[in-house]
């Protein structure tokens, strides 16, 4: 399991996922049925997370299934960002969707 630090539009969140890579398709049109299609991911180190939220990642670990592969770990982004320095995590990962072309009004 992976575990990521995602900046998004509405603010950061920290998830917990079965796919091996942030770019894994699956993993990409779970978020964009979220509503996330725009992002910066940060890598968290598995068992840094599990052993800073304690409890509540086992609670949400085991509720992991193969046919639910996402599981948001973190909605509170003031949380997340205070459990962990960004020396602890990994190297930012961009990820945004193609230009369609159209204007922004």
């Amino acid at each position: 399991m992976k575990t990521f630090l995602l900046m998004t539009g509405s603010g950061p969140l920290m998830i917990l996922t079965s796919h091996g890579h942030i770019e894994n398709s699956i993993l990409l049109d779970k978020l964009l049925a979220k509503g996330i299609d725009k992002f910066i991911a940060y890598e968290v180190p598995f068992d840094l997370a599990k052993q800073r939220y304690g409890w509540h990642f086992n609670v949400v670990a085991n509720d992991l299934h193969e046919t639910d592969d996402l599981r948001v770990l973190d909605y509170n982004g003031d949380r997340a960002f205070r459990l962990f320095s960004f020396s602890e995590i990994g190297d930012a990962h961009i990820h945004e969707p193609a230009p369609s072309g159209r204007a922004v009004a």
